[in-house]
């Protein structure tokens, strides 16, 4: 599903640059240009940026 039409920038490729090591929105809007246009999609990729990160091993340590 595309989740920034500006862009043309689908899930599976979010997930993809998440899954390369980006893990910050500041990452995804740089390597894939989310959010940089219009900014309708910023929520939505927070969202998924969080969802894979807590879904993966690729999750940041928490710092007590």
């Amino acid at each position: 599903m595309y989740i920034c039409v500006c862009k043309a920038v689908t899930d599976g490729q979010i997930v993809k640059a998440i899954e390369n090591g980006a893990c910050t929105r500041k990452h995804l809007t740089q390597c894939l240009g989310v959010g940089k246009d219009c900014g309708k999609c910023n929520k939505e990729v927070s969202s998924l940026l969080q969802q894979t990160l807590c879904q993966t091993d690729y999750a940041l340590p928490a710092f007590s």
